[in-house]
């Protein structure tokens, strides 16, 4: 009789986890202790050379890492209810937009599929002390850097990247590796997303011609445990083994609407039975979860009764968490009464701290400020904007009219000066008095509504300088500046800043990394044109390699990103807007869609049950705005 096919893996998994093990202890064992460097200090290199090429050994979980993932097939990992449930949901075809045709394999997965791995050392030409150890990935072009000489990470609201910021000390001969800052991606290739929490620690481990890696993620969102793999690697002494994996991205679907995402309905994905039935093996084992990885699993299985499509039916209906969830994600930004600021690049620079997040152009003519914080920060603000800038501040671009953002309005224009012959609505005396202050019409509208509609601020906060629709353009500082209107999506005022020769979006609360949109409904806000909005930022950005870099996005709220992290939030949103209006055309109420939990396997990342803006709030924004109320 044939065994199990769970039971094989779980038992190659086994000994393969052992035999890491056991090669670690081995090496610590036999080794000093942990030498670890400090900046500017000399320290005598230790270890072994790990510089070669090296090719992966496949006869570890072969099916898995050369044909590729089965769908549906989440046994053995330590997935969270969240994971599981977005993993039901991913459609394949969602591989063929251009925006995810070049996804990048994270560095946590990437050493699992097929590459040529090549590793050397750079060293101090003068004291020929290591600084970083690099390796160059072939699938995808990925150049990876292993800092050596004790630098901090960067903070949590600098932007990630796909192989995360990585720094290296030595266990004796055993390199061990910790990274950060590493964007969404995958735990296994068929829909299992690993968020942009994880982080990765690593031991690699050289014994002659043979090379362990073991790598350990951690993912508060989408892992309940720490996921352990190891793969191993043998060396190439063949030159040129190093392949090039250029992407471009196409147009596989022609005619698709603008902005759809592909993504399976609740209880929807045809295939949630298919590995286990090609198998012989229950639904629930395919499903995964920690308690999959063990062998003690073995014997529940036996007594299971083999999938059916009616089991298979039962078991991929949505059921959500009892309970709400709230974000399990590390607010990247400081809580200690301070602003920080954090270079973009070209001309630009993000302050953080003060409120919403604020983008500052410098150059010889002045100063632009994107957004002004609140008005509690503002002197720091002005300060940390002079530490960069000695000349005026010319013009403050309000992206809408919440107070997190315009706040500082005030403070900020008397900081600063409006240039000659610009067009300001009041009269030139304004030229006196600081700052211009450009922003949408609607945005003015609002700050200067009676009393009852909306307070009032001073007059001084207004802006000075509007538009009705389509942008307003400015040429400042040897650089374009387009400010486009974004009709109904956050607010009715909102406005997008590129500064085209820099290549940053400054995005206002259009796009933010610390929750669920706010749809402000009350002043005009809805969710199509939030979608819109999101969509067109899309259009905006170009990534310069492998969906990374390029354009970069300063967000209303939280880290600095780049095209991927607005794709992942696009297409979450979307879901989410096609869930509740699959259930708004069923006649489903707002209290059955709130009972639903559409939004069940993003609330980790994004929900929140108190605060200013909840899960709770989201999802009924979503259903007034799709129902018309």
């Amino acid at each position: 009789m044939m065994r199990n096919v769970l039971e094989i893996d779980m038992s190659q998994s086994m000994w393969i986890g052992a035999r890491a093990i056991i090669i670690l202890l081995f090496g610590l064992l036999n080794t000093p202790a942990r030498a670890q460097a400090v900046v500017g200090e000399f320290v005598p290199d230790i270890g072994v050379d790990l510089s070669g090429n090296w090719n992966p050994v496949l006869h570890e979980d072969f099916l898995e890492r050369i044909p590729g993932p089965e769908l549906v097939n989440y046994s053995g990992l330590p997935i969270s209810v969240s994971s599981r449930l977005w993993a039901l949901s991913w459609d394949s075809s969602r591989l063929t937009m251009p925006e995810h045709q070049c996804q990048v394999h994270v560095a946590p997965y990437i050493y699992r599929g097929p590459l040529q791995l090549r590793i050397w050392a750079e060293k101090d030409p003068q004291s020929q002390r290591i600084i970083a150890i690099k390796q160059y990935i072939s699938t995808y072009e990925q150049t990876r850097t292993i800092w050596m000489d004790g630098r901090p990470h960067p903070p949590l609201y600098a932007a990630h990247t796909w192989m995360g910021f990585s720094t290296g000390q030595w266990d004796g001969n055993i390199l061990t590796v910790t990274t950060t800052h590493i964007k969404q991606g995958w735990v296994r290739r068929n829909g299992l997303p690993e968020s942009d929490q994880a982080t990765l620690t690593e031991h690699f481990i050289r014994h002659g011609d043979h090379l362990t890696h073991v790598s350990i993620v951690t993912d508060p969102v989408y892992l309940t445990e720490p996921l352990i793999k190891s793969q191993d690697f043998v060396l190439n002494v063949n030159v040129g083994g190093n392949w090039l994996y250029p992407c471009e991205y196409v147009e596989e679907v022609v005619n698709r609407p603008r902005g759809a995402v592909p993504n399976y309905l609740p209880g929807q994905n045809p295939f949630v039975s298919e590995y286990a039935d090609k198998y012989h093996l229950t639904v629930a084992s395919a499903l995964g979860g920690a308690e999959t990885m063990y062998p003690e699993y073995r014997a529940k299985m036996r007594a299971a009764v083999a999938s059916s499509s009616t089991d298979a039916a039962k078991l991929a209906a949505w059921t959500a968490p009892a309970q709400e969830h709230v974000s399990r994600a590390q607010n990247p930004i400081p809580d200690d009464g301070e602003v920080h600021v954090l270079p973009v690049q070209g001309n630009v620079y993000m302050i953080v701290g003060a409120g919403g997040n604020i983008t500052v152009q410098i150059g010889d003519l002045g100063v632009v400020v994107v957004d002004s914080g609140t008005a509690a920060m503002a002197d720091k603000v002005i300060a940390a904007i002079r530490k960069l800038s000695n000349e005026p501040i010319q013009y403050i671009v309000n992206t809408h009219f919440h107070a997190g953002h315009t706040g500082g309005n005030e403070k900020i224009r008397a900081a600063g000066v409006t240039i000659t012959g610009a067009n300001v609505t009041a009269d030139i005396r304004d030229a006196r008095q600081g700052a211009a202050i450009i922003a949408h019409q609607s945005v003015l509208d609002r700050m200067s509504a009676p009393s009852g509609k909306q307070s009032p601020t001073s007059t001084e906060a207004w802006p000075t300088d509007t538009y009705n629709s389509g942008q307003k353009e400015l040429y400042f500082n040897d650089e374009p500046i387009e400010i486009i209107y974004q009709p109904k999506a956050h607010t009715d005022g909102d406005s997008l800043v590129f500064f085209r020769h820099s290549d940053v979006v400054s995005t206002g609360d259009i796009f933010v990394t610390t929750g669920y949109p706010f749809i402000d409904l009350a002043n005009g806000g809805s969710i199509q044109g939030e979608l819109d909005a999101l969509n067109n930022i899309l259009d905006k950005a170009i990534p310069k390699h492998d969906e990374e870099g390029g354009t970069y996005i300063v967000p209303g709220y939280g880290r600095l990103c780049d095209e991927w992290e607005v794709v992942e939030y696009r297409d979450m949103v979307t879901i989410i807007r096609d869930r509740v209006q699959a259930m708004l055309k069923k006649g489903a109420s707002l209290e059955q869609v709130k009972a639903s939990h559409p939004t069940a396997d993003y609330d980790d990342r994004y929900g929140a049950t108190s605060g200013f803006w909840t899960t709770d709030m989201f999802v009924e924004a979503v259903y007034k705005s799709l129902a018309g109320k």
